[in-house]
């Protein structure tokens, strides 16, 4: 809500040097960044008089072999100095005052235009699937910009492998004055064997082997309490979402004029992107993840498991893991080739016997490309997708026959 007009001040010249920055970054690789301005209006529903804003997030598309499927990689470039009492309710829509936020989330921010121009740089002609550096508008007034795109994709019919945003990512010191420039969290929603909590997994795992020194502490849960970011808008819709947060936030200066640059520590940030960059290209890198279904095997005695799947286009190979329900990731790998399908199945269709009791664990499958890079797992048993009518019921076939019911549902 700030000045759009200025070169120096407010909102306007905030996203036109990010668009800036992201072009000369398009330039320099040949022009295999598509760098555009993602406008909506919005009503500010906090806001007593609900004024419409124009909301504009800026956004760097590098297209993909599948350009039907994208990982989305963002912070958000608003700030607010929402925590300064004086000025009252309608402190998050002051808009003429300083308000820095260096580590809210010019920190996040940063990282996003440094992941765009490192991955166009080494990566001019894309992944298997595409990446969408985008800097968000309107997240401390309500996630508005990352509530417009995502609803956006979904209009246009992508395919949402994940959706990351790095929030808070600078600060290592915190009010009581204890330190941690060594880990940082991440933030999985509910279910346990949704895709959200998979893609916590998932980054868990390939942070421990990118840069092992760094360590991350997985949190099951959407968000910090009573808090959100740009993920969840995602996670509403059924992508997997997932949130980068410092270990230790310093609550006496979010939101306020104290947060400069003075307390942000740039080697923690570098940290940040480097997990960010080993995720992202982990997954833009690696196939679509299967859809598995189990059954229970009688000619086991029902002691076993058939975990089927039908084939996924790049897939050279497939593993199926397990856990225990009270192990906090999985345990077990298991390779898989292209195995025969059991009898009764659809021509094609892939199975593996699972020799673990899965009425005690969860299992999952994810396929594997011929350049050893690794898709999202598909828990087994899934969770159960919301059916709004009868022809839904009847196109999620198999799946609602063996997916966890929600409590209530």
């Amino acid at each position: 809500m700030s000045d759009t007009l200025s070169n120096t001040r407010g909102i306007g010249a905030a996203r036109r040097y990010l668009f800036g920055k992201l072009s000369g970054y398009s330039a320099a690789c040949g022009g295999c960044l598509r760098i555009e301005y993602d406008p909506a209006m919005m009503e500010m529903r906090g806001h007593p008089q609900r004024p419409m804003v124009n909301i504009v997030n800026v956004l760097a598309w590098l297209p993909g072999r599948d350009t039907t499927r994208v990982l989305v990689m963002g912070g958000h470039y608003d700030s607010c100095i929402c925590s300064r009492s004086d000025l009252g309710p309608l402190a998050r829509f002051e808009a003429t005052q300083d308000a820095p936020g260096a580590d809210d989330d010019g920190s996040g921010t940063s990282t996003i235009v440094e992941l765009a121009r490192v991955f166009s740089k080494h990566f001019p002609r894309g992944l298997e699937a595409s990446v969408i550096f985008v800097a968000y508008s309107g997240e401390e007034e309500g996630l508005y910009g990352s509530t417009h795109l995502a609803q956006r994709l979904h209009a246009a019919g992508y395919k949402i492998v994940s959706a990351f945003t790095d929030d808070i990512v600078g600060n290592v010191v915190a009010e009581d004055g204890s330190v941690d420039s060594t880990s940082v969290r991440i933030f999985g929603a509910e279910p346990d064997n949704g895709p959200s909590r998979e893609l916590a997994r998932y980054a868990w795992a390939a942070g421990s082997v990118y840069n092992p020194s760094f360590q991350i502490l997985p949190v099951f849960r959407l968000d910090r309490i009573s808090r959100g970011g740009d993920h969840s808008p995602y996670v509403s819709l059924g992508d997997p979402g997932l949130r980068f947060t410092e270990r230790l936030e310093n609550y006496k200066r979010q939101h306020l004029p104290t947060d400069d640059f003075a307390h942000v520590n740039f080697g923690y940030v570098a940290n940040v992107a480097r997990l960010n960059a080993a995720v992202v290209g982990s997954l833009a890198n690696a196939p679509a993840p299967p859809a598995a279904i189990a059954r229970r095997d009688q000619a086991s005695g029902g002691q076993k498991w058939m975990i089927t799947w039908q084939p996924v286009p790049g897939a050279a190979s497939y593993e199926v893991l397990f856990r225990d329900t009270f192990d906090p990731t999985y345990t077990k790998v298991y390779p898989v080739g292209v195995s025969a399908a059991p009898t009764g199945s659809p021509p094609g269709t892939l199975s593996f016997l699972l020799p673990d009791q899965l009425d005690d664990g969860w299992a999952a499958v994810r396929s594997v490309g011929a350049n050893r890079h690794a898709s999202l797992t598909s828990a087994v048993p899934p969770p159960c997708p919301t059916l709004a009518t009868r022809a839904d019921s009847v196109a999620a076939g198999d799946l609602i026959r063996n997916c966890i019911r929600a409590p209530g549902r």
